[in-house]
């Protein structure tokens, strides 16, 4: 359910907490393949790679492939409104079908939404675009809470961090695919405008195979664990009850404090996928795509393993996780700063990789996509260890998804306007990451130290300097 969290029992140990315990081989369970936490997290991810992985594909290349960025702003920021309400109800439809069948019914308002962009490419047809970004919207909040759900209860705790790398290694999957064929279809146009319609062929056809890709994957009582371990994923309570608890999660100490970590950390992908959009040309916007999702899925693979590794307790990897990200951020939004503020500047349309000057705008998405994978992946190690019973891991992912969602609708709103698309939005992320240090802190502090442990180390301190 969450990384496991290191006791205090010895004096040696309550002097340094953020080394690892004793070490206790745990028994070792044999589990069929096809029933084990490993295969969960491939159809998962699958899952991941066909729904958000593909809608990722298709705004990484830039305003979800048309020639201006506004209207698909515009739509993604209905798509994610309209996912706050959908996130926040997602645990009453966990208890009314259970969480496999929630997360097909969240797959189903993907391909609606492509096949807006399809036509709005093809045709120039508009109401599609945004009545597909509504049925998204409906779907996918659900399919969010879900699989979120699914990440933070399927796993042994020694797993968690290997399991939610592999599962988002999927959703940039997405981004890699959609940026080798746009840029196989595209590589010679050097020009700004619109990607081939053709893409969004592929991207339909994907997506429609979502729900058949949530059928594979196996019932809680079905998975099978290495520790032996039973995986109790289920809401018991009634709607009424279920929304009374939500309400009161969201309004705990801890929650609030990481809300605004959450908003600096989503906020970012509609900023860089305007950026992309509005000063790249249409072959770079590929090239940007592809590169800068491998890039993420290295690195997001490489923080899952640190966050699992058994070298260092749970202290030293979360405050070795949370400076190390946060810290790389604040460079990255220094840099961001300086860039579009450059380019609003000049007004520099299309910059291609044959002009001068390529590399310091295109190298900057290249990080920020990086940046965003690894903030994505922290904050499920922080959401993780905030659950503290199988029920409230869904509600706690409904709440993060909910945030998650009701920033993105800001911030892709906002996108749609001309100013804050070149430039407002950089210094408003940028705002957001400072005011997140502090409050995030006071909550990462906390873990691999209870409160009881604090007051042990203070007191045996104080009976030292004594």
């Amino acid at each position: 359910m969450s990384f496991e969290k290191q006791p205090v029992s010895t004096d040696e140990e309550l002097a340094d907490t953020s080394g690892p315990p004793t070490p206790i081989e745990p028994q070792k369970h044999k589990v069929k393949w096809n029933h084990s936490t490993t295969y969960n997290a491939l159809v998962l991810g699958l899952c991941n790679f066909l729904a958000p992985g593909i809608w990722t594909a298709m705004n990484s290349i830039g305003g979800g492939g048309s020639e201006s960025p506004y209207l698909v702003d515009a739509a993604n920021a209905l798509t994610f409104g309209l996912m706050v309400i959908s996130c926040f109800f997602g645990s009453i439809v966990v208890r009314w079908v259970g969480i496999k069948w929630t997360l097909i019914i969240g797959t189903v308002g993907y391909a609606p939404y492509a096949a807006g962009l399809y036509t709005h490419n093809r045709f120039g047809t508009d109401w599609l675009v945004l009545f597909g970004a509504a049925l998204c919207g409906l779907s996918a909040g659900i399919f969010w809470m879900a699989e979120s759900a699914i990440a933070l209860s399927y796993p042994e705790p020694g797993n968690q961090g290997k399991f939610l790398g592999l599962w988002l290694s999927f959703r940039v999957g997405g981004q890699i695919l959609g940026g080798a064929i746009n840029l196989g279809l595209n590589v010679n146009r050097s020009t700004a405008g619109s990607v081939s319609y053709a893409v969004f062929g592929a991207f339909i056809a994907l997506q429609a195979l979502g729900p058949a890709a949530g059928l594979l994957l196996n019932n809680p009582e079905s998975v099978q664990r290495t520790d032996g371990q039973k995986v109790q994923l289920r809401i018991a309570h009634d709607p009424i009850y279920e929304m009374k608890a939500m309400v009161k999660l969201f309004f705990t100490r801890n929650f609030l404090l990481i809300v605004p970590l959450i908003a600096q950390a989503t906020y970012t992908e509609a900023v860089m996928f305007t950026y992309l959009d509005l000063w790249f040309s249409v072959r770079v916007r590929a090239l940007a795509s592809f590169l800068s999702g491998c890039l993420a899925l290295i690195f997001g693979n490489v923080l899952g393993a640190f966050l699992d590794s058994g070298r260092f307790g749970l202290k030293t990897r979360s405050r070795g996780a949370f400076g190390t990200v946060l810290l790389l951020q604040g460079g990255w939004w220094v840099w961001a700063t300086v860039v579009t503020t450059g380019y609003r500047r000049e007004w520099t349309e299309a910059i291609d990789w044959t002009d001068p000057g390529f590399a310091k705008g295109f190298v900057l998405y290249l990080v920020w996509v990086v940046g965003f994978q690894l903030n994505y992946l922290f904050l499920y190690f922080v959401v993780g260890n905030l659950a503290t019973d199988d029920e409230e891991v869904v509600r706690v992912s409904g709440l993060l998804r909910g945030v998650e969602s009701a920033v993105q609708a800001v911030s892709y709103g906002l996108s749609s306007v001309g100013i804050m698309a070149s430039v407002g939005g950089t210094y408003i992320n940028f705002g957001l990451w400072g005011i997140s240090l502090l409050p995030a802190w006071l909550v990462i502090r906390q873990f691999g130290v209870s409160l009881d442990d604090q007051k042990l180390v203070r007191d045996q301190k104080a009976q030292t300097e004594e």
